[in-house]
């Protein structure tokens, strides 16, 4: 059995994304020595960012997103670049890795962002990923005429359709319908081209898509909601999920999960990937990894620290005793708060390690609920080779404390050792992000129906 095992472990491979922060995922990384604190508006920093994970044989760059300018950016990098932008630079400058951006069904509309997408994946020869969010932060309703943010069932059920909505769009070109004959003239054949002529509860779209079928068939759907809805939606709908885990059984009990369900509706299990975050910081010794953590947290601004715990927990501990032991009880009051996932992250830690409320800052700060690792590059490897073992992880989205030093060292370090135990790549061996992943091409769904009449 151990034998089988093994041979089954060898046949997987790691999926590893650099996960893009400016400044780092530290919240003080633009802070730390020998960051780059004033390249963050430079395009060719992040160029030569990709580069280095493509050098490393990574599987895609991902940026996150949100449509508003959140609280608190007097103490930390907290603007947004606009991912769909800054990855067409960034397809210009790589040759092979994937491009994975968030945009919101709640702030987006359908047609738009069919466009966008499939022209990144044009652009890049197959390598677009679409992270699909529903934006729970108040400060966006106000950017688009809203006087509230939608209910949390709402979002959902709208993004539920509007994916629906992108599918069909995206698939409305059948593959054979660009034909492009100069000798016979015809450039198109139209009776491969739909109209989807969608009508439903929130979007009405006549269709077809001005922009033929992509490279991938549909750009790679990934998804980073963990609640009861955001987990429903995923095995619908993703084939990759980022999500964010404290413990080893707290992912083992996601993974199984989502993988479950997935399989109840008839998807195949391991084409949904399930990709926790990681933030390694790497030292020599146990000695020096742990003086690299402390030495990060020292550059905290308590202000914003308690700060982003108020937007993750709806409690506020402004004036309170960063010394003072943290109770459950203290979120009893909790007001409205922006990720119901995450606040029970939170919750859990509280429960489980009693911290400090110093200590509980210092937790976040690192990455914000994601798991952080310090050690040497050994045991960063063995902690990733455990996940995604024992039935906690397809692989991870690394997100280094600050750049460039601390992909550098990962890149460097630790996935030559992964390379070494035959859990990661030497070598591409596809050209688009669905092949990376090992995922399949998708047929298009009129193509599906055509055929099924005939």
């Amino acid at each position: 059995m151990a034998a089988n095992s093994e041979s089954a472990a060898a046949r997987r491979q790691l999926v590893l994304n650099l996960f893009i922060y400016p400044g780092g995922h530290h919240e003080a990384g633009w802070r730390y020595p020998g960051a780059s604190a004033e390249r963050l508006l430079d395009i060719t920093f992040y160029q030569d960012l990709a580069r280095s994970a493509e050098a490393a044989k990574l599987d895609a760059v991902f940026f996150a997103d949100g449509p508003a300018l959140v609280d608190n950016i007097r103490y930390a990098s907290r603007f947004r670049l606009e991912p769909l932008t800054w990855l067409s630079a960034i397809a210009a400058a790589t040759h092979h890795i994937g491009l994975i951006g968030t945009a919101s069904t709640t702030y987006y509309e359908p047609y738009n962002l069919a466009r966008l997408f499939a022209s990144l994946d044009h652009l890049s020869g197959g390598r677009a990923g679409w992270n699909i969010v529903t934006t729970a932060v108040p400060q966006a309703s106000g950017n688009f005429g809203l006087s509230e943010t939608p209910s949390h069932a709402e979002r959902y059920a709208r993004a539920s359709e509007f994916v629906d909505v992108v599918t069909k769009l995206w698939d409305s070109w059948e593959d054979e319908a660009l034909v492009v004959d100069t000798a016979s003239g015809l450039f198109a054949d139209d009776t491969k081209i739909h109209p989807i002529e969608h009508v439903g509860r929130h979007y009405r779209v006549k269709g077809a898509l001005n922009t033929p079928r992509t490279p991938q068939g549909r750009p790679v759907y990934v998804q980073a909601g963990s609640s009861d809805d955001g987990r429903s939606f995923a095995a619908r709908y993703a084939e990759a999920i980022f999500t964010a885990h404290q413990t080893l059984p707290s992912a083992q009990a996601f993974y199984a999960d989502i993988k479950r369900q997935a399989a109840s509706l008839g998807r195949r299990p391991e084409h949904v990937k399930i990709l926790p975050g990681i933030s390694p910081y790497i030292g020599s010794t146990e000695v020096e990894a742990q003086r690299l953590y402390e030495a990060f947290n020292d550059l905290i601004q308590p202000e914003y620290s308690l700060t982003q715990l108020r937007q993750i927990t709806g409690t506020d501990f402004t004036g309170h005793d960063l010394d003072a032991r943290v109770t459950p009880d203290a979120f009893q009051n909790a007001g409205p708060r922006a990720v119901a996932s995450r606040y029970q992250l939170v919750l859990d830690i509280v429960t489980r390690e009693k911290p400090t409320l110093r200590q509980l800052i210092h937790r976040l700060a690192g990455a914000r609920g994601h798991y952080v690792s310090a050690g040497t590059p050994e045991k960063i490897a063995d902690e990733i080779q455990t996940w995604f073992e024992g039935g906690a992880a397809d692989g991870f989205n690394v997100m280094p404390p600050w750049y460039r030093g601390g992909f550098d060292l990962f890149a460097s370090e630790v996935v030559p050792i992964l390379r070494k135990r035959g859990l990661f790549r030497s070598d591409y061996t596809g050209k688009t992000l669905r092949e990376h992943f090992g995922l399949p091409r998708p047929e298009s769904l009129y193509a599906q129906t055509a055929r099924a009449s005939a």
